[in-house]
């Protein structure tokens, strides 16, 4: 028979226990050793059986239990403390505080940070990979510094699947049906008790109605707008049912849900709680790309006593305090919905007071060369509604700028307005214990907490000074502990599979703690190339069997449950897994998870990442496997095209550096892969396990352990998610900020002004030309160190020269005569318009570089507002040069 209702029964702590409620509905468990070990003393065998989750444990802990514990005074002494600890980390000043004193009042005082996903800990599954992940670390890192972020979500009674495997290695999925009364969340309440509602209007006088769940990230709160409550019916119950599910309208509805509803439950917490209103909003991604719409509303229907902002005014005010982090580095991966849909539900009944549709449509409209006019582009409208955008790695800021290049015309890629700012990832999260044991040991207990915790380089020095002997051992103990719980998931898959404990000998014998261990675990779209190594099947089986240099590989990944073509490359990954002549050297783990990771990462030698360059964002599973001595054998894309040095592990050869083709859809993709698995192969034989297999006298291999000695000083603090926050507060949340008061003050007259001159000069813009250039200089060679006296004749049209700047580019030419390496020089206006309304502008270009060499000039709207001088997407070149015709000195 099936319930017709459930709930939770919780367990009656004895009073002297009451701080263990306090410690379970904190998150910051999941990443304080010393919590999650009293939480296992209260019972370690419930602890195991609950997935290590507190609330949980404190459900089904006995009775008998927890009196024992209430009696014992050492039990109580350790309560005591970490209940005071925790209260310590909440309230005491931090890295965030101590520069706020420093910097005076310029830094934000409250920050709301929207993603569609949060990986938090295994025991609140609300994500489903990187971007998850990458957003949990982000939280945890601003609570550890003592940033004011406040985190908005969706809360999946379904979260993301659980997948397993049939016997012929298909992946299965299933969506357990969680209760937030089992989980570390509380339902934020209104004054009177009530819970907060916050409702959105929908086509046809429906409403889409959400409660609001918080989970406490330390001193971070994470709001979690969940739309299955009574109010509902049937269909809006289900929007937040499970992540990524569903059709178009459907994610349209999560969207809508996560951008509008999240800043009205933002406006609720700060008016129950008293936390400081955000100054700066970012949105993780274009999934929250609403929140800038609604944030307009909010500034036109302000002036419902009074004269309220107009659309334009509220959309600069809205820009200049949002920031808009780009996940993706393909069209592919954005969302894209039909215009229609998106104006049914932004149109008629269903309108934004105040916010015509043809402004919203306007916001994500595909306007570029190529663009489909009847789709609505997420990423899109999340550019134009944020003044600050950025990539999530270097070499990402580049591909970004080029994809994104059409929403400013007339600008070469590299000066499109999208920066970047590297991910990182949570130290206390992801480092094995273990590791922090032996780094404390030569370092001291308290500077690794606050090396792992700033990304302080200086902290990290020290680590070098670590013994052969006590790196190896560790490293030894780590690929253990890995074997162990690879060989239990390993069985349990087995078992799902249909096999009988008959058949399942073999497993004890599976993987082996003293040879070199090669991790490979992420997502599984195509581009990711999960199947790689198995191009040549006849040579990897000779590396896992070598007899003397043997290899063995873990592998874990989800393909999306609507990925057939992903779910193929699992499946063949298993079928060459099973086979008994390899399967005691390579096994396919289902069900990655944070929980999984926790084992993997520090347990693995060598972690492989071989997507296609540059596909990968940033690949944040190689930083977390480098904080625990692991090297990195990778294609040079993400974080590791900026972070390899030779020394913390090995780069990929790829196809186009072997005059290859990168086209992923080229006919050359078959020639691409053959020749990259080749280079890989060869990589593990001759490099990798030589040099793993190298031994001394004393039986330990010195050139191994001096590179896992160079990855922890050297890559410890770039990869952390403190240095990551660090620079968000320092080059992108605080800037913001300061832009955001500059235009809110004296009722928003700076937002006023901004808007009208940005309408002025889109107005004039047609008629702003460069009508003439000379330059004082023979057609012959220059010399370096020389210049040249540039005259330029404008026509401003209506506007002034205060509203432009003049410039000159130059830089190297190529064959057909593009500038690169472009360096700007701004000219200056001499005397007032000529007769025929022209106004000239002079300068000197200085010859500072040998070989082929030109210029162009240019005209840039300007304003002291403007956060770059492409903000706007205008610029007139000389009539000659829409082609760059640049003046050539060869």
């Amino acid at each position: 028979m099936k319930a017709i209702r459930r709930f939770t029964v919780r367990t009656v702590l004895p009073e002297q226990l009451q701080p263990l409620h306090e410690l379970a509905l904190n998150l910051r468990w999941s990443w304080h050793p010393e919590t999650r070990d009293l939480f296992r003393s209260v019972d370690p065998e419930v602890w195991a059986a609950t997935g290590e989750d507190p609330v949980r444990l404190l459900g089904e802990v006995p009775a008998a239990r927890l009196a024992a514990l209430a009696a014992d005074r050492r039990f109580l002494r350790r309560l005591g403390d970490l209940a005071d600890d925790l209260r310590e980390y909440l309230a005491g000043p931090r890295w965030y505080q101590a520069a706020e004193q420093a910097a005076g009042a310029a830094q934000p005082a409250g920050v709301a940070y929207f993603s569609p996903e949060y990986g938090i800990a295994a025991a609140l599954p609300q994500y489903s990979g990187g971007l998850g992940i990458l957003a949990g670390d982000h939280l945890k890192a601003a609570s550890d510094l003592g940033v004011p972020i406040i985190g908005v979500g969706l809360f999946y009674r379904h979260g993301y699947f659980r997948q397993s495997l049939d016997r012929d290695g298909w992946q299965q999925e299933r969506y357990p049906l969680l209760d937030p009364d089992e989980l570390a969340v509380t339902l934020l309440r209104e004054t009177d008790g009530t819970p907060c509602r916050v409702d959105l209007a929908l086509p046809g006088g429906r409403t889409l109605a959400a409660h609001v769940w918080k989970a406490q990230v330390g001193r971070v709160p994470l709001l979690l707008l969940d739309s299955d409550i009574e109010a509902n019916s049937p269909a809006e119950r289900d929007v937040t049912d499970r992540l990524y599910g569903g059709g178009s309208e459907h994610r349209l509805l999560q969207e809508m849900l996560l951008g509008i509803g999240g800043v009205r439950a933002v406006r609720s917490y700060c008016r129950l709680t008293g936390h400081p209103a955000p100054e700066v909003f970012h949105t993780n991604e274009g999934h929250a790309g609403f929140l800038g719409v609604e944030r307009i509303r909010e500034l036109i229907a302000d002036g419902a006593a009074g004269p309220g902002l107009d659309f334009a005014a509220a959309l600069e005010a809205v820009r200049a305090g949002t920031l808009f982090t780009t996940h993706t580095p393909v069209p592919a991966g954005i969302d894209r919905f039909d215009r229609d849909l998106v104006a049914r539900h932004f149109g008629g009944d269903a309108a934004l007071p105040g916010v015509p549709v043809d402004q919203v449509l306007a916001l994500g409209a595909e306007s570029w060369r190529g663009g489909d006019p009847k789709l609505f582009n997420m990423a899109a409208m999340g550019l134009r509604l944020a003044q600050r955008a950025n990539g999530v790695s270097t070499l990402h800021g580049e591909v970004s700028r080029s994809m994104f290049n059409g929403l400013w015309p007339g600008f070469d890629p590299a000066e499109v307005p999208i920066t970047s700012v590297t991910n990182g990832v949570h130290a206390a999260t992801w480092i094995d214990p273990a590791v922090v044991r032996l780094g404390a040991a030569e370092i001291g207990a308290e500077r690794a907490e606050s090396a792992m915790t700033t990304g302080d380089a200086q902290r990290w020095t020290g680590l070098e000074k670590i013994a052969n002997t006590d790196v190896w051992e560790l490293r030894r103990t780590l690929r253990s502990q890995l074997v162990d719980e690879a060989r239990s998931r390993l069985r349990a898959s087995w078992r799902q599979r249909g096999a009988g404990e008959a058949e399942l000998g073999w497993v004890a014998s599976a993987l082996d703690p003293d040879v070199l261990t090669i991790g490979f675990a992420r997502r599984v779209p195509s581009y990711k190339r999960l199947t790689l190594m198995l191009r040549d099947q006849d040579r990897l089986r000779a590396l896992l069997l070598h007899p003397t240099r043997p290899v063995q590989i873990v592998v874990a990944g989800k393909a999306h449950p609507a990925d057939d073509g992903g779910k193929r490359l699992i499946q063949q990954m298993v079928a060459f897994a099973d086979d008994p002549a390899v399967r005691h050297r390579i096994v396919f783990l289902p069900d990655y998870d944070m929980a999984m990771a926790r084992h993997l990462y520090p347990g693995c030698d060598v972690w492989l990442n071989n997507p296609l360059r540059p596909l990968e964002a940033c690949g944040t599973s190689g930083m977390k496997a480098a904080l625990n001595g692991c090297l990195n054998l990778s294609v040079l894309d993400g974080w590791w095209d900026e972070w390899y040095d030779g020394q913390n592990g090995w780069a990929i050869p790829t196809a186009d550096e072997a005059g290859g083709v990168l086209d992923p859809d080229s006919g050359e993709a078959e020639r691409r892969d053959d020749i990259e698995a080749a280079a890989l192969y060869d990589l593990i034989e001759h490099q990798v396990a030589a040099r793993f297999y190298d031994r001394g006298a004393d039986g330990l291999p010195h050139r191994w352990i001096a590179m896992v000695r160079h990855t922890l000083v050297t890559l410890g603090p770039k990869v952390l998610a403190g240095r990551m926050v660090r620079e968000y507060v320092d080059r992108l949340y605080t800037p913001a900020a300061l832009a955001q008061r500059e235009l809110a003050a004296a009722d928003h007259a700076g937002a006023r002004e901004l808007a009208g001159w940005k309408a002025r000069v889109r107005e004039s813009w047609p008629a702003v030309r460069v009508e003439h250039v000379e330059a004082e200089c023979p057609d012959e060679a220059q010399e370096l160190g020389s210049s040249l006296a540039l005259r330029v004749q404008v026509a401003l049209g209506t506007l002034e020269p205060g509203d432009v700047e003049v410039q000159a580019v130059s830089g190297r030419v190529d064959e057909s005569d593009g500038i690169s390496d472009a360096r700007v020089l701004a000219l200056k206006p001499v005397g007032g318009p000529d007769l025929d309304g022209r106004t000239r502008y002079e300068g000197s270009l200085e010859l500072s570089r040998t070989g082929p060499f030109g210029y162009t000039v240019r005209v840039l709207p300007a304003h002291p507002r403007l956060a770059s001088p492409a903000e706007l997407g205008l610029v007139a070149l000389p009539a000659e040069s829409t082609g760059m015709d640049a003046g050539l000195l060869r």
